[in-house]
């Protein structure tokens, strides 16, 4: 399947927008926007792709995603929050967003958490997913290819094809519905707190 190494040497997996590239003053909405097309742009599915629009941005900021903006200008940890959104939103739906962000949101108002050694780890963990994503895929490959050559008469590319698309997103699935389990415990653990 010589489709897999040509797409994950397209794929800009590694993009990550580090705090070494935000920079210490505050930035208007379409510059958030050139910074991330600037880094994300590898990452798109094609050219007509957007990373962000400013609908995008003004809803997550309307839907309390990110804490209010002053003065039509967003902070570094504004930053750091629309990059989280961005890695999320590819599978977390807007509500799951806002519950798993709420608390550093409320935390960044009250100046009770410095987002810089958080969003370090972050980073430190997306370089390690990486690392693991790139040593898996190729068994994930030589699965598919074992079950096409022991189990499918016809063994044609297409078919091969769909069974590794397949066996992706089903282990995405499981992936994601790992996370929405841990979103649900957010809303429990804050239930809990309310009820006290």
């Amino acid at each position: 399947m010589e489709d897999i190494k040509r797409i994950l040497n397209e794929l800009d997996l590694e993009a990550n927008l580090t705090l070494e590239d935000m920079p210490n003053i505050d930035l208007y909405m379409d510059q958030i926007i050139q910074l991330f097309e600037n880094k994300f742009s590898g990452s798109k599915r094609n050219e007509d792709e957007k990373v962000f629009t400013k609908t995008m941005i003004n809803n997550y900021a309307k839907g309390k995603l990110l804490f209010p903006i002053k003065n039509k200008k967003y902070s570094k940890e504004h930053l750091i929050l629309i990059s989280l959104i961005y890695q999320l939103k590819g599978a977390l739906s807007i509500n799951d967003i806002k519950t798993t962000l709420d608390g550093i949101n409320k935390w960044v108002i009250h100046d009770e958490l410095e987002l810089d050694p958080f969003y370090n780890s972050y980073l430190n963990l997306t370089q390690k997913n990486v690392k693991k994503f790139n040593e898996d895929l190729p068994q994930r490959v030589q699965e598919v290819e074992a079950e096409i050559s022991t189990g499918i008469e016809g063994k044609s590319p297409y078919l091969e094809q769909v069974l590794m698309i397949s066996s992706l997103v089903h282990m995405s699935n499981l992936y994601r519905k790992v996370a929405e389990k841990l979103v649900d415990s957010i809303v429990i653990e804050k239930e809990t707190k309310r009820q006290k």
